[in-house]
């Protein structure tokens, strides 16, 4: 009943809200009034927005978890509410803060408890006109712990994103990001001084870049590849327009993966296209796409085809060229579906000279080799760090490649937080407690309140036998990320271990109030009295 009150109150709190593109970007609808209203209509405006903008109410079941979603507005406040068909205890309603997603392929929401930021579990699919479960969660047998939003994920559909509270997954003080949809400025830089000077201080203009600086306002959006690395000592969320996006990531793909396989692949789909490989430089993807303007369905055919007919003015192309069929991009940009994203089909940017050439495609490589893409200043460590990720998101067999390469650098990395971190975890897992322990005590000399140097450590010393320093980390480690579930039961773990059942409750008791549902706990929480008879016996996992 506690937990439950919690949510609801949760629910009844006024959140500060971001403020959207049309107010953001307000000062520049002055001079320019055409490009600020036809832009308004974009899906990059449009990117993000309020909860109840996007909002369609609807019920969801969802069989294998047996559980019932339902989105609507309860008392004008949009809400998610959610139950157990086999179990009333387990229900529960969140208050939507925010959504996410233009809705031309979907759009799912975000909500907000104390301070942490959090992803509904469910999402709106355009093509099925319905809800579903996020990627990835179709087959959970129960409903998903809370699913953290970290700013990086929101960088791309958010603006001026603010980075997490010190030593937090989702944490945040103030607002997360402080405008809606994609500003001017996310890709014309400060605009402060061209205001102020009612135009005569010049701001970005991306066509007049260098290429690589032109790109990479693109790139930074979209191009995700296989893997995204996160470049030492800089954070993605400090590139602003005129830099190369190089400085802060490095792009990897499984050197003979399926080009269109997954989403958000445009960037390195059109390298491949003999149109950008005979152009060159020359063109990008705004040779095609305006950033300002979306073609209404009725203009689409005529707008891309006048796009293609600029280079192929060939004598013939305009008339006799299919003159059936008008829409170039029916067959030569088809719909591909994204494997990784369900509902939804993404359009082919290799631009096929025939539409059944390379149906073959590039087949899966069976050593699963990484191989960077726009990355010129791509190191060793940025490549140990790709195969680590890699194995973070499922591919055990990267685990060799990784640990070798960063173990190669071990000296390189000393001052790098994240890679040391990285070295960490797969010598814990390896057996190497003194590799690890070395780690982590450097991360922490780095960074105090690093999440992951904090709670693995502490694992590795209750495995050690040192309860007292294991238990000061792990909490200092929860204090800051209760929402986190595992992170909780292992500090309960170290807990019972001592006997302590009720510091074991209190821990177990803070994390229920953002997973609510997660069976885990709720078991724990019911053999918390046996901590005590089983002698502090317990394993830490």
């Amino acid at each position: 009943m506690q937990i439950l009150l919690l949510m609801f109150l949760a629910v009844r709190v006024s959140i500060p809200q971001a403020t959207p593109v049309r107010i953001a970007d307000a000062s520049c609808e002055h001079c320019h009034q055409q490009i600020y209203r036809s832009y308004l209509h974009t899906p990059m405006a449009n990117a993000s927005g309020s909860a109840e903008g996007r909002l369609i109410p609807d019920t969801f079941d969802h069989k294998n978890s047996g559980m019932e979603y339902t989105l609507g507005n309860s008392g004008g406040i949009p809400t998610l509410a959610y139950r157990n068909l086999h179990n009333a205890d387990m229900s529960g309603k969140l208050r939507l803060s925010y959504s996410l997603g233009s809705g031309h392929l979907g759009v799912t929401w975000l909500y907000s408890l104390n301070g942490y930021l959090f992803e509904s579990p469910v999402a709106w699919y355009a093509a099925t006109r319905s809800y579903d479960m996020k990627p990835g969660l179709e087959n959970a047998r129960e409903m998903p712990p809370s699913l953290p939003m970290q700013s990086n994920c929101l960088r791309c559909h958010m603006s001026a994103v603010q980075p997490s509270d010190s030593g937090t997954i989702n944490r945040y003080s103030g607002l997360p990001f402080l405008h809606t949809g994609i500003t001017c400025e996310s890709c014309h830089g400060d605009t402060a001084e061209h205001v102020q000077s009612n135009g005569k201080a010049a701001v970005v203009n991306p066509v007049r870049l260098q290429p690589a600086l032109r790109d990479s306002i693109c790139i930074s959006c979209h191009l995700e590849g296989d893997v995204t690395v996160e470049r030492a000592g800089n954070s993605v969320l400090d590139y602003r327009p005129g830099q190369p996006i190089s400085k802060f990531l490095a792009f990897y793909v499984y050197a003979k993966n399926n080009l269109t396989a997954r989403g958000v692949s445009e960037v390195e789909q059109l390298s491949q296209s003999m149109c950008k490989r005979m152009s060159g430089d020359r063109m990008s993807c705004m040779s095609c796409h305006d950033p300002h303007f979306t073609p209404s369905p009725r203009q689409r055919v005529a707008f891309y085809r006048a796009k293609c007919l600029a280079c192929h003015s060939d004598t013939g192309f305009d008339k006799s060229h299919h003159p059936e069929n008008p829409d170039c991009t029916s067959c030569h940009m088809p719909h591909k579906n994204a494997q990784n994203i369900p509902h939804v089909a993404w359009t082919d940017h290799r631009i096929l000279r025939r539409p059944d050439s390379m149906t073959g495609e590039r087949g899966t490589d069976a050593k699963r080799e990484l191989v960077p893409v726009f990355s010129p200043e791509s190191t060793k460590r940025d490549l140990g760090m790709a195969y680590y990720l890699a194995l973070l998101e499922g591919n055990s067999g990267a685990a060799p490649e990784a640990l070798a390469l960063l173990l190669s650098q071990k000296s390189e990395i000393a001052n790098d937080k994240a890679a040391l971190d990285a070295l960490g975890i797969l010598s814990l897992e390896r057996g190497d407690y003194s590799t690890a322990e070395s780690c982590f005590r450097r991360a922490l000399s780095i960074d105090a309140s690093d999440l992951t140097a904090l709670s693995d450590m502490g694992t590795l010393l209750a495995k050690q036998g040192n309860l007292t320093e294991s238990i000061a980390m792990l909490k200092q480690a929860f204090e800051r990320n209760r929402d986190v579930a595992g992170l909780a039961m292992n500090l309960a773990r170290v807990e019972c271990m001592t006997g302590n059942v009720s510091e074991v409750r209190d821990t177990l008791q803070s994390a229920l109030i953002y997973n609510s549902t997660a069976k885990d706990l709720l078991q724990m929480m019911d053999h918390s009295a046996e901590c005590r008879a089983s002698g502090g016996k317990a394993v830490v996992q």
